[in-house]
């Protein structure tokens, strides 16, 4: 197949970037939101429960068109942000974003969980002794639930790396900006001959995914046997 051509680092790297900048993005959102809904009960809250989750049921292309009547230049929140120097669609901002928003779900979900199963009787007893509802969060919530919060954060990572539908409809595929690893995929695939390219690049994106999920699962096997990373 050949060596690495330097597109398709280029490609790589970009990937790297956008799905490393998105999952710092919702990182704290995404803890929060998870806090919120299984720890709290208020109005609203199955709506908001549904609208959290929504990309994981629609087609990734609408997410992104969604997306692109919000924040392209004429969108809702375009203009004023226009205004203010900063442009979102067809850009790596653009990327980010999109892979953002695709792997907010899987964050939230994944830290919902892991809070569930903390006992609530640990907070309370800590609320006894004096604990605040940041200090309690600090030192008791987030140390107990943290293997739950890793794992959705390497969720929302590898998601973010296998973002297509949304990336492509927000941002286009423009070569160093915005041509992610799938992207350039399905580019070399609509190539006579490109083959050899799209292989070399599956490969890889394989690779990167696999890496990540091997790096979360010897972590949290660390935390589990109580030592340290």
């Amino acid at each position: 197949m050949g060596a690495l051509q330097p597109a398709e680092w280029e490609a790589f790297f970009l990937s790297l970037r956008v799905a490393g900048l998105a999952t710092a993005l919702v990182a704290v959102p995404g803890v929060a939101l998870g806090w919120l809904l299984a720890r709290k009960r208020f109005p609203g809250r199955l709506l908001l429960d549904a609208i959290v989750h929504l990309p994981l049921v629609l087609t990734p292309v609408v997410v992104g068109y969604l997306l692109l009547l919000l924040v392209g230049r004429q969108g809702a929140l375009g203009g004023a942000l226009e205004a203010m120097g900063i442009e979102i669609a067809f850009t790596t901002s653009g990327a980010v974003l999109a892979a953002a928003v695709m792997a907010l779900p899987l964050i939230v979900r994944s830290v919902r969980t892991a809070i569930e199963m903390v006992d609530p009787g640990l907070e309370e007893a800590a609320a006894v002794l004096g604990a605040g509802p940041w200090r309690r969060f600090r030192t008791v919530t987030l140390p107990l639930a943290l293997p739950g919060v890793i794992a959705g954060l390497v969720l929302g990572f590898a998601r973010s790396v296998g973002e297509f539908g949304a990336t492509i409809t927000l941002a286009g595929s423009l070569a160093g900006e915005t041509r992610t690893l799938p992207l350039a995929i399905f580019g070399e695939l609509q190539k006579p001959g490109g083959d050899s390219a799209a292989v070399r690049l599956t490969l890889l994106s394989v690779a990167l995914s696999l890496a990540a999920l091997v790096a979360s699962e010897w972590f949290l096997r660390r935390l589990r046997e109580g030592g340290r990373p």
